[in-house]
């Protein structure tokens, strides 16, 4: 059995990269794939725990992770809308050149 501090290693190492993706990227499809990093992360630590609690027969660490997947579905089809519809006006994805508030 794997123990759960290798889990939370892990966890660990994912996060920080998607937090590094998602700050120092200027392109927004990069920040978008940081963020999906950063909920992989949580995930992980989701089913870790689940499966090292004192309930491991019961489904809630999985279900809760299932919930986390379809967020993360929902913010990749609103996020690629949003990115498209900047393109589309501004010709550009790159984070530091847009400026919404200017016509």
């Amino acid at each position: 059995m794997v123990p759960l501090s290798w889990y939370l290693v892990l966890a660990g190492f994912v996060f920080s990269c998607g937090l590094y993706g998602a700050l120092a990227r200027r392109n927004a499809i990069a920040v978008l794939m940081g963020i999906e990093l950063m909920l992989n992360a949580v995930n992980i630590n989701l089913v870790a725990f689940w499966r090292h609690g004192p309930y491991p027969e019961r489904l809630d660490g999985q279900i809760f992770a299932l919930f986390v997947i379809a967020v993360a579905a929902a913010e990749v089809a609103v996020g690629l809308a949003l990115i498209i519809s900047i393109y589309r006006n501004r010709r550009t994805v790159n984070l530091d050149k847009l400026d919404l508030l200017k016509g």
